[in-house]
């Protein structure tokens, strides 16, 4: 074996090992009310998602403080999460536009 076809095999053995151990794992709390006994649904996701930024900022220095809401309703609030992602952070796409406006 080519010491080319060995370095090339390490790399692609190491880069399947770091995209493995990105994917995401089953939310267990999800449907189990939290210590009020409620539930965030898709309005909670949608702010959550809006706001993520600076909740991301605060959990840097406090263990009370996480990004994403264990007890939620599931599916739905994951879409609101991600939408507030997408209305936060998405933009209007016009920065990336080829031709100034005048």
């Amino acid at each position: 074996m080519k010491k080319s076809h060995f370095i090339l095999i390490a790399v692609a053995v190491a880069a399947a090992s770091i995209f493995i151990s990105c994917a995401p794992g089953p939310n267990n709390m999800s449907g189990t009310v939290d210590g009020s006994g409620e539930l965030a649904g898709f309005w909670m996701g949608l702010w959550h998602g809006c706001i993520s930024f600076i909740t991301f900022i605060i959990s840097l220095f406090s263990d009370k403080v996480n990004v994403y809401e264990v007890h939620n309703k599931g599916n739905i609030y994951n879409l609101g999460f991600i939408l507030g992602i997408m209305i936060a952070y998405g933009g209007s796409g016009g920065g990336a536009a080829k031709k100034r406006r005048k």
